[in-house]
């Protein structure tokens, strides 16, 4: 995605209450870190048949910070996007300069 020159990306997942509780936060976090973009992740959350799925959609910027989260529910989240600020975190950190495909 960086390679095509991506600034906001768009994850959507349906984790289960367990696993989403475990793992959400620090794989979309990894996903904003490692592409330096910013990050859009819809997620189900709430009771659906047997099967509670954890929510917590949220935004996150290109230097892993969560800028705004959902709990559980409908609805959305919104948050300002500055698509300098990618510029400004791939300038400070290119990790993309360093890539090698193996």
């Amino acid at each position: 995605l960086v390679a095509k020159v991506a600034e906001v990306i768009s994850n959507g997942a349906a984790f289960t209450s367990t696993t989403g509780a475990a793992h959400w936060h620090s794989l979309l976090r990894a996903r904003a870190i490692e592409t330096q973009c910013y990050t859009l992740a819809a997620a189900q959350g709430g009771q659906h048949g047997k099967r509670e799925t954890y929510g917590h959609s949220m935004i996150i910027d290109p230097w892993g910070e969560i800028l705004q989260e959902m709990q559980l529910g409908d609805g959305y989240c919104t948050a300002e996007i500055n698509l300098d600020y990618v510029k400004q975190v791939r300038q400070r950190m290119p990790v993309a300069m360093h890539r090698k495909l193996i």
